[in-house]
């Protein structure tokens, strides 16, 4: 019980450094979000005069009259009861509203991507590191060619072969325009449609990590003595691959998941980007390009919490599968 308490109280630690720096790093920046944003207005022949300025400040939290303390206090207090701000570049929208409309998109597509790529690399890493030496042996550098490929340039093949050449999948977006989002099979199956393509591409740029870390893994524990036991005791070969070795060899995999899955959230920017895909990480270059720190902040806040609640669950997991991480030293 003291593993998983100790565990518990380091988190939380961590996310409230995580929600102080959020807080911070925005005011500690050069420059001030409201003359900048005031800047923009003057160009495009809008007010600027201190009323206007006055509304920017309340609407970014920042205002330069209020000490800091009390700002930190009162962002502490916006975060826990799900207050994020306004966002700028989708004003008048709360920023909660934005991300909770992107957010979906990107959990179903880099979820569902980065869960089958670690399915398919462990799976395939534990088979090519049992049967090391053979002619699948052979077939990893292959893989991790692919792992090398970055994301946008694999996209824009795919684009080009399955796209435009083929004419199997849509280019861009990701449903069909003409259809009313919602719960039914028509825009369910269109969804799925649209999310293929870039799903693939994530995926075969991935699965290569995945099977070589596994198979490096599998090598080193096959000479472990538990393993040779198990041969000794005359056990069947699937069961030592499965029960002994690959077990033992998956749990640096399973940590590492941990970080890919809390990463997410965060979507993959160039891959959304390429594909006109209506994720978090659009929305992200979104606000980067229009100023808008409320939302910058907002994403940056849903992306430490996922990536901290994803590592927590992880470690809790990772005692109960390894037995020996929670022995007090």
């Amino acid at each position: 019980m003291r593993y998983y308490v100790r565990k518990l109280g380091f988190y939380l630690v961590a996310l409230w450094a995580a929600l102080t720096l959020n807080f911070f790093i925005p005011r500690m920046m050069p420059g001030n979000p409201v003359d900048t944003l005031l800047a923009k207005l003057q160009q495009r022949g809008g007010s600027v005069d201190p009323a206007v300025r006055r509304s920017y400040e309340l609407l970014l939290g920042t205002d330069t009259g209020e000490p800091l303390w009390d700002q930190y206090v009162s962002y502490l207090g916006n975060i826990l009861r799900g207050d994020l701000g306004v966002s700028v570049s989708a004003f008048p929208e709360d920023v909660t509203y934005v991300i909770s409309q992107a957010l979906p998109w990107t959990i179903t597509l880099v979820g569902i991507a980065t869960l089958l790529s670690f399915l398919v690399g462990v799976g395939l890493g534990a088979v090519v590191g049992w049967k090391r030496g053979t002619w699948l042996d052979s077939l990893v550098p292959a893989t991790t060619v692919l792992s090398a490929v970055p994301y946008f340039w694999l996209a824009l093949i795919f684009i080009l072969v399955f796209s435009s050449m083929l004419d199997w999948f849509p280019l861009q977006q990701g449903y069909d325009v003409t259809l009313m989002p919602g719960w039914n099979p028509e825009f369910i199956q269109s969804a799925i449609y649209h999310g293929t393509l870039p799903a693939l591409t994530i995926v075969v740029s991935s699965v290569g990590g995945w099977l070589l870390g596994m198979r490096n893994m599998m090598v080193s524990t096959m000479d472990e003595d538990y393993v040779l036991t198990a041969r000794a005791k005359g056990l069947r070969d699937r069961r030592i691959m499965t029960r002994y070795a690959a077990r033992n060899a998956v749990l640096p995999s399973v940590a590492g998941f941990a970080i890919s899955l809390g990463f997410v959230v965060s979507g993959s920017i160039i891959t959304e980007q390429v594909f006109s895909y209506p994720g978090i990480g659009s929305k992200l270059l979104q606000a980067v390009e229009n100023n808008d720190y409320a939302l910058m902040q907002g994403i940056f806040l849903v992306i430490t919490v996922a990536v901290l609640g994803a590592n927590l669950i992880v470690d809790l997991l990772y005692g109960l599968i390894d037995p020996r991480t929670r022995v007090e030293k």
